[in-house]
């Protein structure tokens, strides 16, 4: 296994467990826990791959995929205390998996012959299209149409790599530059409670 596959392995991971911890207030069983987790991991993936009509999907090609989902799931499932406690960890190692997704889906679409503008919207959806779905599931706006900066981010990097590939800066400096990008906008924005303008305030 590359370095690569495993740290995608644990995006998937992480994801899963993120999903499954957001029914906590819900009211739901282990059953429903378990699939938001299961969608959260595999919705912004599924989606990209569909709409640039890649199959078979990553999750059905590749079984250790699977196998990490559920081990997310089990994981939220036997340590809930624990990993419940651990919410800014979570929320760091999710900061850092909508970094390397994003990066990963535009150089996916891009591989598959897209346009440019076409590839970043791809990078975006692969990284935050699941939690958009985890969102829906559970009842809550989705955080995409809150006021904090998450998608903004990962539009910011895919088009860093984008533009870095254009310039044919070697993939490994262009994939740590375009996440590290990503990651820094979401922390700063968290930390410092920075967001977009509202709509209102432009009319």
């Amino acid at each position: 296994m590359d370095l690569q596959y495993v740290l995608e392995l644990i995006g998937v991971y992480v994801f899963a467990i993120s999903g499954a911890l957001a029914v906590q207030d819900k009211d739901q069983d282990w059953f429903g826990a378990g699939f938001t987790g299961f969608i959260t991991a595999i919705g912004g993936g599924s989606l990209r791959d569909i709409l640039l009509g890649s199959y078979p999907l990553v999750w059905i090609g590749d079984v250790w995929f699977f196998y990490a989902i559920i081990a997310g799931v089990v994981t939220t499932f036997l340590f809930y205390s624990l990993v419940a406690r651990l919410r800014k960890t979570m929320f760091f190692f999710d900061t850092i998996g909508i970094g390397f997704f994003t990066v990963l889906g535009t150089e996916k679409a891009l591989s598959l012959g897209v346009q440019p503008p076409i590839a970043v919207v791809m990078g975006m959806f692969s990284a935050v299209m699941g939690g958009v779905l985890r969102d829906t599931l559970t009842n809550e706006m989705p955080i995409i149409f809150r006021k904090e900066i998450y998608a903004t981010a990962c539009l910011a990097g895919a088009i860093l790599y984008i533009t870095l590939d254009n310039f044919e800066v070697t993939r490994n400096f262009n994939l740590l530059a375009s996440m590290s990008l990503i990651i820094t906008i979401r922390l700063f924005a968290v930390r410092y409670k920075l967001s977009l303008p509202s709509l209102g305030k432009w009319k």
